[in-house]
């Protein structure tokens, strides 16, 4: 068939009345765009059973990467292509699925280098939205979306009958809060920065507590007891439970986890009778994971890899190709749980399975969670530095406040999300601020909860990023600040914590007297040493500030520069560019 030919047999046979959904809508929509692409000016859908004997000789051989959970089920599906001769446009499918971790492939793609597969299956789009937000990330296409699985807390018998399963339904916090309120319980889950289950689950915590009365202190709370029972992967935290006839009440073992529907459904399929899993859904919505198929950098494939791609991925969408990933585990319908999958994966009316899925979380939810998360981890010893110079009076468009104040509603915001365990410190700069220096320290870079006189290092910072005030005729000396302040952070460098330098500045150097920019580039690149990282992440603020000028300085230390046009933004972007400088690490 000619380029301009449809695969073979769209439109011939039933769909599964299941698969009416969201993913026939974005799969319709993705045959659009790749019709279009390979010249093909026609709207297709359906089935895909297509059979031929001599098809092999010209097979189509395609690579996937697939999350782990999921991979089995693609598999099994691509077995069944092969059984049956299914053909896309009178080519057999050959297609090969190997289980790859959907962070590992993250990193791999972000990096830009030519990959060896030409699909992608992830267990969540947020990682496809984390490499599609980077320019210089490998192209990713959306073809739609193959199943989904909601995130739940699944219980050992013992502890599910204490906590009231299947009759009691809790929130997201409360279950989460179990284990602070009862030693006994111990909730373990993978870990956000490698598991899209983990990090939905806690972004749901987090913006739940944001909205209580003193929910960042309870939240951080939650992180910590979290961090301390994590593993790294799905799988890895399945082996927390405790073993078979042995094990229960053992303070290493976890009696709940944080898990997907589907991955308590693989578990209980193979578990004894003592060691299957009960399920609680919180009553306040169980994200889903929702499995995208991507085409992997889809302009490099050819017309027939294009095709044949899509028409692996509509195969999943008929009867065949449900009935596996059922057999599995998935669901195929948001709007219609099965009653088997649930009930096999240790789900039970009244527990609320049939919920519809909340909102998915926004970008900047995710990274939010993710940072506070780095930080909880880690522990953290950052030190600040604000630009106090006089154009930090200036008025933000549309708030009625200037720069500086904006600014400072923002670091506080940004300390509520440190623990008492975290080091921070505070300076500001400014010519004419200090005799012939252009910076000062306001407050030594200290432990949060450490107490001296009448009130914490927290309230001494609070009352300092308070007292903020732009400097009457004061430029930006930013030069020999950025040096003063990295060479001082190198060298109270702490062993086993994040240690960091943020620099919040609305303009380029303005100071005639300072050390040149190539003089500070170069001696940054000497202080910068790999064996004991201390990234700069340097915040360009307002329209003068320059993002490349805070790209280069920051690159030097192997730091990251960002600009925000509204200081309100300054909260995410440090928790973004901790998550990027942590995961560097």
């Amino acid at each position: 068939m000619g380029r301009h030919s449809l695969p073979d047999d769209y439109g011939a046979g039933a769909a599964d009345p299941r698969a009416r959904a969201r993913r026939r809508t974005v799969a319709i929509a993705t045959v659009l765009v790749l019709t279009v692409a390979a010249g093909t000016a026609a709207a297709v859908r359906g089935g895909l059973l297509s059979f031929g004997s001599s098809c092999r000789d010209h097979a189509v051989r395609l690579k996937i990467a697939a999350s782990p959970d999921v991979a089995p089920a693609l598999r099994a599906a691509a077995d069944e292509a092969r059984t049956k001769n299914i053909t896309s446009d009178g080519h057999c499918l050959d297609i090969h699925v190997t289980a790859r971790d959907a962070y590992q492939v993250t990193e791999a793609l972000l990096s830009g280098r030519k990959s060896d597969i030409q699909a992608w299956v992830p267990d969540a789009d947020l990682w496809v939205r984390r490499v599609t937000a980077e320019a210089r990330a490998t192209q990713l296409t959306r073809a739609g979306n193959v199943a989904s699985s909601p995130v739940a807390v699944a219980v050992v018998p013992t502890a599910a009958q204490a906590l009231g399963w299947p009759d009691k339904t809790y929130t997201w916090t409360e279950l989460a809060g179990a284990p602070l309120r009862d030693d006994r319980l111990k909730l373990g889950t993978a870990d956000p920065a490698r598991s899209a289950t983990g990090l939905l689950a806690l972004t749901r915590l987090t913006s739940a507590t944001a909205q209580v009365k003193g929910g960042d202190t309870r939240g951080a709370a939650m992180a910590k007891a979290l961090s301390q029972r994590t593993a790294d992967s799905d799988s890895q935290v399945l082996k927390t439970l405790p073993r078979s006839g042995a094990g229960q009440g053992d303070p290493k073992r976890n009696e709940a986890l944080i898990l997907s529907e589907q991955a308590a459904f693989t578990h209980n399929a193979s578990a004894g009778s003592d060691q299957k899993l009960d399920l609680f859904y919180p009553k306040d919505g169980s994200p889903r994971l929702d499995y995208p198929f991507t085409l992997v950098d889809q302009p490099r494939l050819s017309t027939d890899e294009s095709r044949a791609a899509l028409r692996f991925m509509t195969l999943l969408e008929q009867p065949e190709g449900t009935r596996i990933l059922q057999k599995h585990g998935f669901r195929i319908d948001d709007e219609d749980a099965s009653d088997t999958v649930v009930t096999a994966a240790g789900g039970r009316s009244p527990q609320p399975y049939q919920e519809p899925a909340p909102e998915p979380a926004s970008e900047k939810a995710l990274q939010e969670s993710l940072g506070t998360w780095t930080i909880t981890v880690q522990s953290a010893r950052i030190t600040t530095v604000v630009d106090a110079s006089a154009s930090m009076s200036e008025a933000v468009p549309g708030s009625g406040r200037s720069r500086m104040d904006v600014t400072k509603a923002s670091l506080l915001q940004a300390l509520a999300t440190f623990t008492p365990d975290d080091e921070i410190g505070l300076w500001d700069f400014s010519t004419e601020l200090d005799a012939d220096r252009d910076y000062r320290v306001l407050v030594p870079t200290g432990r949060l909860g450490d107490r001296r006189g009448g009130g914490t290092q927290r309230d001494r910072l609070s009352a300092a990023f308070s007292a903020l005030e732009p400097v009457r005729g004061g430029a930006t000396g930013l030069y020999d600040t950025t040096l003063a302040a990295y060479q001082a952070a190198t060298a109270s460098y702490v062993k086993g914590k994040f240690n960091a330098l943020v620099i919040l500045t609305d303009g380029v150097n303005q100071d005639p007297g300072s050390i040149s920019r190539s003089t500070l580039l170069t001696r940054l690149r000497k202080l910068a040493d790999p064996q004991r990282p201390v990234p700069l992440i340097m915040i360009a603020v307002g329209p003068e500030a320059h993002q490349r000028e805070a790209e280069r300085i920051a690159g030097a230390t192997g730091g990251s520069g960002h600009q925000v046009d509204d200081p309100a933004q300054i909260h995410s972007v440090i928790l973004k560019a901790i998550v990027e400088a942590g995961s560097r690490r």
